[in-house]
């Protein structure tokens, strides 16, 4: 790693902040506008007083801590401090539910409940939590008072350093059963992640805007981690507003955002509508054109009022989470910003990527220089090398299904590889739809194909056999909390019958883009804004799948019946049941 020597993330801290010293690190936007800035000198500072703290409530070596809160400057503070210390984080999500909050806690056995404050800050009554052990996530380090010795810092630094194979991160990614899985993931498995963003990322000034939350590990390990290492002023914002999204790119002067593709679509909706209120669209639409024909810095030059807005400075995107429409990877790329897209799951760290050199539309690119991956016969993909974790937490079976005899990890993943060598995603293995004639359906090709065409949300599902169906949103809903309110549409409000006319349009021109066996022979509309998603916004298809499970579906928009034969296009009418568990009442959790 160049100009790195880090054995640990503890390492990675002080270098950096021997590297960086005053410069800015790590910040926080207020609801009245001003900001909370600490060093790269700071933060290390003040990861230390956090983990004399957390010695000094009893806590020692490998025991688990809950951090519960947004992020702010004091959360990096934590998660540092907690390394120190040698204890465990078990991060949680502010959208976990509060069954899948319980399973966690009884999985991991935590001694400590480390708890964000302020607006957005959850309350622990609602999992259970209000009788638990709990700190400040700002009262962790805050400035010394006088429990603390002359000499603490001088202890602390004596203290023993942690390993670099020693776990410190507990992510939990499944929620909806029994049986949470707790990856375990050590200093060596983030630091070999890192190596590989080096590898993707030339040296570059970074200002970025962070809007994803830190308990996901592709915001830890680009966000936080990685960002540190390369001296990165971060900005932490807690609304999905666009207008303060907007105005914090334009204060913090933003060059690159860690984003999930539903965060794309969303501002690139905001630009839209603007383009559209100023009556401008035509114009839009034929520099887009031009430019796509010049470099990078050009393009920005050609739209600087678009940028000027967002800060001026707006180069990088790097997406991951969910399928990129390779039409709003081009809009983007269009006004001169680059988008890279990633693929890997919490178990593997970096799987995948495109490059500053190489960031075609529709793959996400292949894998870095020290980490394996292969396709196996049915289409899985398959990862070995450092990034990937130690094992689940107190389940040896379950880590032994994940691996095979030669080491690969099982991704449940489907993919291929185009004729560069890039990877193509096909979605989960356990998502397949197996038709009655032995053709195998993958439903993210069908509602990836459902998005190019304008449907940004479905799930496409097998109602009887040999047929699929698409479950869809209402066009305007992007999938992200608050987002259908703020386009201004969502299923409120709109005519059904152009609802109707709009999603068929749209169903057919997918089905122009599908083979014979992929086609969509119906459609039914999702009667809320938003489907229910666990905490990392994954729909949960199963509840999705019982919604359309109903014998005698009800019309609910379209022009024909529901029991007419589908036209040529294989498209039949619109239809939703007539009641429906409301998106986000079931337990959080992964599908």
């Amino acid at each position: 790693m160049e100009g790195i020597e880090a054995r640990t993330l503890v390492d990675l801290l002080e270098q950096a902040a021997g590297r960086y010293g005053d410069q800015p690190a790590v910040s926080q936007r207020r609801d009245d506008g001003s900001v909370e800035r600490w060093s790269y000198r700071e933060l290390d500072r003040r990861s230390r007083i956090a983990a004399w703290r957390l010695r000094a409530l009893g806590l020692e070596p490998g025991d688990r801590i809950l951090t519960w809160a947004p992020s702010t400057p004091a959360l990096p503070a934590a998660y540092f401090g907690a390394m120190r210390a040698r204890l465990l984080l078990v991060p949680l999500d502010l959208r976990m539910a509060p069954e899948a909050i319980e399973r966690v806690v009884a999985k991991s056995g935590p001694k400590r409940l480390i708890l964000g404050t302020g607006r957005e800050a959850p309350d622990p009554r609602v999992a259970g939590l209000d009788h638990f052990p709990t700190t400040a996530v700002e009262t962790l380090s805050a400035e010394p008072d006088g429990s603390f010795p002359a000499d603490w810092e001088e202890q602390v630094s004596a203290w023993p350093r942690p390993e670099p194979a020693e776990v410190f991160d507990l992510i939990f990614t499944s929620g909806t059963t029994g049986r949470p899985k707790g990856v375990m993931l050590a200093h060596d498995n983030l630091l070999a992640s890192i190596e590989t963003f080096h590898r993707i990322i030339p040296p570059m000034r970074h200002r970025i805007v962070s809007l994803l939350p830190l308990s996901h590990l592709f915001e830890q390990s680009v966000g936080l981690f990685y960002a540190l290492s390369v001296g990165a002023d971060i900005l932490y914002i807690r609304s999905l507003n666009p207008r303060v999204i907007f105005e914090s790119f334009r204060g913090h002067r933003v060059t690159s955002m860690i984003v999930v593709p539903q965060g794309l679509d969303l501002f690139w909706s905001a630009i839209e509508r603007e383009v559209d209120r100023q009556g401008r669209r035509a114009a839009f639409e034929r520099l887009r054109r031009i430019a796509r024909h010049l470099p990078m810095p050009l393009r920005r030059r050609l739209f600087g009022s678009v940028h000027r807005p967002l800060g001026g400075e707006l180069r990088l995107f790097v997406s991951a989470g969910a399928f990129l429409p390779p039409a709003l990877q081009q809009g983007w790329e269009d006004l001169g910003v680059i988008v890279l897209q990633g693929y890997g799951a919490t178990e593997t760290g970096t799987g995948a990527c495109t490059t500053l050199q190489d960031h075609g539309l529709g793959t996400v690119g292949r894998p870095p220089e020290g980490v394996s991956m292969k396709i196996a016969d049915d289409g899985e993909i398959l990862f070995r090398g450092p990034t990937l974790f130690k094992g689940y937490w107190d389940d040896p079976e379950a880590t032994a299904t994940a691996f095979d005899t030669e080491g690969w990890y099982h991704s449940g993943d489907l993919g291929r590889l185009d004729e560069a060598g890039r990877l193509v995603l096909h979605g989960r293995k356990k998502d397949m739809i197996a038709l009655p004639n032995g053709f195998n359906v993958y439903p993210e090709d069908l509602e990836n194909a459902l998005r190019i065409a304008g449907i940004r949300e479905s799930v496409a599902i097998e109602t009887r056999p040999g047929r699929i169906e698409a479950v869809v949103l209402a066009p305007g809903s992007h999938g992200l909390p608050g987002s259908a309110s703020a386009s201004g549409e969502g299923v409120a409000g709109q005519d059904p019958a152009v609802l109707g006319a709009r999603i068929e349009a749209a169903v057919r021109a997918a089905n122009g883009t599908l083979g014979p066996n992929q086609r969509i022979q119906g459609w039914r509309l999702w009667p809320d804004d938003d489907f229910p998603r666990t905490h990392t916004l994954k729909v949960k298809r199963d509840i999705v799948r019982s919604w359309a499970s109903v014998a005698d579906p009800a019309i609910s928009a379209g022009p024909r019946s529901a029991g007419r034969a589908a036209d040529p296009a294989g498209v039949e009418p619109a239809v939703a049941p007539p009641a429906a568990e409301p998106a986000g009442s079931a337990p959080a959790g992964e599908s």
